[in-house]
């Protein structure tokens, strides 16, 4: 791979995360509560923790990359897929922001299995564990949100 290339794939990686960024500040104009609004920053903030991390990369710093094992839920593939059309009632907040997630997650382990043995697998792993972990937060909450009868 030529230098060109990998910087490339870099770019791609942070163009999508700055999209992820966009995507939870807008979701915070949206919402109505404050702890939803705080929430949606926490998750704003990991997405920009990812950038920096990409960054890292490029330059070869040392990044920890410790891969979780994030359960799946598996909601979110059990919900309607054609999110841009819905209003944005709080249980449809959680639906778009579970299949993004779900996406990002099957993007990036797409990618960590194009680049067998190399620092962009460990790359690309890592940042499928973390959309992971935010797509099991967005189910959890929407588990519990429909458990109390929504």
């Amino acid at each position: 791979m030529t230098l060109q290339e990998f910087n490339e794939i870099l770019d791609f990686a942070i163009d999508r995360e700055k999209e992820a960024v966009q995507f939870y500040r807008d979701l915070q104009i949206e919402a109505h509560f404050a702890d939803q609004k705080a929430f949606l920053q926490e998750l704003e903030s990991m997405e920009m923790g990812h950038i920096v991390m990409i960054e890292n990369l490029r330059k070869k710093q040392p990044v920890e990359m410790e891969i979780k094992q994030v359960p799946n839920l598996l909601i979110s593939e059990y919900l309607v897929s054609d999110v841009d059309h819905l209003n944005l009632t709080y249980q449809n907040i959680l639906i778009k922001a579970m299949k993004r997630e779900e996406m990002s997650m099957k993007l990036y382990t797409d990618m960590s299995r194009k680049f067998p043995d190399s620092d962009l697998h460990i790359l690309f792993s890592k940042l499928a564990s973390e959309e992971a972990g935010h797509k099991l937060k967005f189910e959890k909450l929407y588990d519990e949100w429909i458990s109390k009868g929504n």
